[in-house]
């Protein structure tokens, strides 16, 4: 346990975030899992709601510093290539 005041703040502060980075990761890992849900099954539009939201999501995780941007750019290329063949091939 932290015996400096500015150590127990920062002990706070890294719990406060964890949580807060833990909460959005699993946000987004649902909201992707979703999307390639709704890409597999071909629904109406693939690059409708589920993909859009996941991408967008993906951006504002990436934004606020809970994920690498460079990851977050990987994982929406993935994403969106996959929408654009599945759309393509229906």
């Amino acid at each position: 346990m932290a015996h400096h005041r500015a150590a127990q703040k920062a002990l706070r502060q890294s719990r406060r975030q964890r949580l807060r980075n833990r909460r959005v990761k699993s946000t987004v890992a649902t909201c992707v899992k979703q999307a390639r849900q709704e890409i597999a099954n071909k629904k109406s539009q693939p690059m409708g709601g589920g993909v859009k939201q996941a991408v967008s999501l993906l951006a504002r995780a990436a934004a606020k510093g809970v994920m690498v941007k460079k990851t977050a750019s990987r994982r929406i290329s993935r994403l969106m290539h996959q929408a654009h063949r599945a759309s393509s091939t229906s």
